[in-house]
């Protein structure tokens, strides 16, 4: 899928969402970049095992994608089996969604989103699922919040889905 193209005084930009299996730097990039992004000093190692154990043939999650312009990472998001919270019989779950914050305003969010309703439906999944904090952002593009969950420390977190069809 390709996103909007950016004009600048220095032409035209062509950004892009791909599997990183795809990007041409390895993943090692896109897993320091997703964990840069969303882990913490100690778990690097999770997110690089997880990170090269997506997309496997034949399998439908997990997937992670990272949104690129010309060779640059500028976002990222993955499809999950679980995003680590209690809910583990509710799957695939929109997860990692990151958006830089200089490329923020540009709907690279939405198209992040757009996106992973595409992949879910092609693996055949009528529904997906996301956690979160945020407050008005999801609602805005169709998601329902159905109820919370708890993460492994015992706080709460908000569960939404997207119907989507398969």
């Amino acid at each position: 899928m390709t996103a909007p193209t950016l004009k600048t005084n220095r032409g035209i930009h062509l950004t892009v969402i791909m599997n990183v299996k795809a990007f041409p730097g390895g993943i090692a990039p896109c897993a320091e970049y997703i964990h840069a992004k969303w882990g913490d000093s100690g778990n690097y190692p999770f997110y690089y095992d997880a990170v090269r154990h997506s997309s496997e043939p034949g399998k439908p999650l997990p997937r992670f994608y990272v949104l690129v312009r010309d060779d640059d990472i500028i976002g990222c998001y993955g499809l999950l089996t679980n995003d680590l919270i209690s809910r583990q019989d509710l799957y695939p779950w929109f997860a990692c969604l990151y958006v830089e914050e200089g490329e923020r305003g540009r709907e690279y969010g939405k198209l992040l989103l757009a996106h992973a309703e595409e992949e879910a439906v092609g693996a055949g999944f009528p529904v997906i699922y996301l956690n979160t904090s945020h407050d008005g952002y999801y609602e805005q593009y169709g998601w329902q919040r159905i109820e919370d969950g708890y993460f492994l420390n015992g706080s709460k977190v908000r569960i939404y889905k997207r119907e989507i069809g398969a």
